[in-house]
């Protein structure tokens, strides 16, 4: 297998209203999915919105289960100042501030939100992970 994620797809209760938030914090859909899947260009990946049930039932695992899923989907930003500016952004559309943003004791500033449906975003900075002009993270060796 080549080391590689493609999509990020979020089961989501109600798609309108997951659209009308990433749509606000910045995403736009693709034309493909004719209104029962969103398909939104993240950088070099796509983030897929999708009815929770329709991807339980694609993966063949049942619906059931909330709270914490293990898993938190992270936006780097280049300067400090915008894990602010992220974070408010997301509360402004609608989502949730699960932890504000504060220095972190790897030498950056972080916080934390979730969208309508409770899927966690950390939103950071960190001076050892440098985005290019792209916005593409390269780890060090």
């Amino acid at each position: 297998m080549e080391p590689r994620v493609s999509l990020i797809t979020l089961g989501v209760v109600d798609l309108r209203r997951s659209l009308v938030f990433y749509e606000a914090m910045g995403f736009r859909a693709s034309s493909l999915g004719g209104g029962e899947v969103f398909f939104l260009q993240a950088g070099a990946i796509g983030l897929v919105i999708w009815s929770r049930a329709d991807l339980a039932s694609d993966a063949g695992a049942p619906e059931a289960g909330s709270g914490f899923r293990g898993i938190a989907i992270a936006h780097n930003v280049r300067e400090e100042r915008e894990v602010d500016e992220v974070l408010a952004a997301a509360e402004a559309a609608g989502g949730k501030i699960t932890k504000q943003a504060h220095q972190a004791p790897w030498g950056g500033r972080t916080g934390y939100f979730a969208d309508p449906d409770g899927h966690l975003w950390e939103v950071a900075w960190n001076p050892h992970f440098p985005l290019d002009e792209k916005g593409a993270l390269t780890l060090p060796p």
